[in-house]
């Protein structure tokens, strides 16, 4: 059985694709990712790409606020090693004028996990979290079993 060995791109479909280039420029950069532009057919789209994988913008063809309890994307999370780093990004978002929550743990979720969110300008949630203990067990003593 193949190996998924992680995300390689992940498509947000926008609004207004000028103003969430201008918002997505600033907290990508924040976070380390490159940018680049291509066109598919006649949409342009905006990519935002760092070695591991790549987030793309796409223009929206039907229009209506983000609702993350409707069906689609509820919330993209992106995860970094530790705390540090998780704080470091609410601090490179402030710096930036980026509204961020305060980075903080979320015990409900699991005892270690740490994270901050941030909305784009169509609603669409944000989050960064650190590498936690059960993710690193997981990846670090996967077996793989067949079916």
């Amino acid at each position: 059985m193949p190996e998924i060995i992680g995300i390689d791109h992940i498509y947000l479909t926008v609004s207004d694709l000028d103003r969430s280039e201008k918002y997505y420029d600033v907290v990508m950069e924040c976070i380390g990712f490159q940018k680049n532009r291509f066109q598919f057919g006649t949409e342009k789209h905006i990519q935002y790409y760092n070695r591991h994988f790549g987030v793309v913008l796409r223009p929206a063809r039907d229009m209506g606020p983000h609702n993350p309890y409707a069906p689609g994307l509820h919330h993209l999370c992106l995860r970094v090693e530790g705390e540090q780093d998780v704080r470091e990004a609410a601090n490179r978002f402030k710096a930036n004028g980026i509204s961020v929550s305060e980075p903080r743990c979320y015990p409900e979720y699991a005892p270690d996990y740490y994270a901050l969110f941030i909305s784009d300008p169509d609603g669409i949630r944000l989050e960064i979290t650190n590498y936690r203990h059960e993710r690193r067990q997981r990846h670090d003593h996967w077996d793989i079993r067949a079916p």
